[in-house]
């Protein structure tokens, strides 16, 4: 048995068979609207819905409680994690509303990263190291790790809950990685020859650390990250780049910036649209007075 509780509850859940896909906040939010306590193990570990004690067995209670992921809402409990299904694995994250400037996130965004990923990974030739940039629950490098055969995966955060998180999630799926706390690559020694990375991309005003992309509409964190990993990329290696991008009068900045500075570092780049229009919401608010749309773009930088 695992000295981990958190490893402990994954493999409880397994068990049990649980399965939840996690949707965006907005629709999150309007489903438990029609609710007020939870029935059942989804209910609890994919809404987010307070519950009675006696609703779980007690011994997963016993888990929440001694990795301190439980509070009390009235006379009703609720666990301060989600769980959320990833192909065949379970990944813990921050339960809803991710409103903490730690919280650890897992929403769609997180499934088009995996795909786009792995996708990638599958017409590549073997990598050695993959470093998982900003790797939050550690989906991404968690999930690409099985194409690797014999690679050394890192995964990179400055938010230690979620190296914490990627740490059980990572003993639950089997796979060895090494935890780097720090901002990008200023941790990581040694060389790469495979960067995965799916950066905050929209202009937070609460600046939390999963959202809060920076300047360039959300995107300047985007190009440090891809600029960074070009850099330190091994003649031959690929960065594969999941984010999203404001447009402003049918131009896409990042692109732009990407495409001029990325020839000077000897890499090339391989760009696309995943999804056209994403966070409608945000073009309500000043930030976004002169964004037509926020898109998903996935890139492939490769160093020469």
């Amino acid at each position: 048995m695992s000295e981990d509780p958190l490893v402990e509850l994954l493999g409880c859940l397994r068990s049990a068979n649980y399965h939840f896909i996690t949707p965006t906040p907005e629709t999150h939010r309007r489903v438990i609207e029609r609710r007020s306590e939870a029935k059942d193990l989804r209910d609890v570990f994919g809404w987010s819905l307070p519950f009675a004690a006696e609703l779980l067995p007690a011994r997963l209670v016993d888990l929440l409680r001694e990795a301190e992921m439980v509070q009390a809402e009235g006379d009703l409990l609720e666990s301060r994690l989600r769980v959320s299904s990833l192909y065949a694995g379970l990944f813990l994250h921050s339960a809803y509303p991710t409103d903490d400037a730690d919280s650890v996130f897992f929403g769609p965004d997180t499934y088009r990263f995996a795909d786009f990923v792995r996708g990638e990974i599958a017409r590549m030739s073997k990598a050695r190291r993959l470093v998982d940039i900003g790797s939050g629950s550690g989906a991404g490098g968690i999930s690409a790790a099985p194409l690797l055969a014999d690679a050394r995966v890192t995964l990179t955060d400055v938010n230690p809950l979620a190296l914490r998180l990627a740490k059980a999630n990572a003993l639950h799926a089997g796979v060895t990685v090494e935890l780097v706390e720090g901002a990008g690559l200023d941790c990581v020694e040694g060389p790469i020859d495979l960067i995965i990375a799916n950066p905050p991309y929209i202009m937070d005003e609460q600046g939390r650390t999963y959202r809060s992309g920076g300047d360039m509409h959300g995107a300047g964190m985007s190009l440090d990250w891809t600029l960074a990993g070009a850099r330190r990329l091994e003649p031959g290696g690929r960065m594969l780049l999941y984010t999203g991008s404001a447009i402003l009068s049918g131009r896409d900045g990042l692109r732009e910036r990407l495409e001029a500075e990325l020839p000077q570092l000897s890499c090339s780049l391989s760009y696309r649209e995943i999804d056209p229009d994403v966070f409608g919401e945000e073009l309500d608010k000043p930030a976004y007075a002169d964004v037509e749309r926020i898109a998903v773009v996935g890139a492939v930088i490769a160093k020469a």
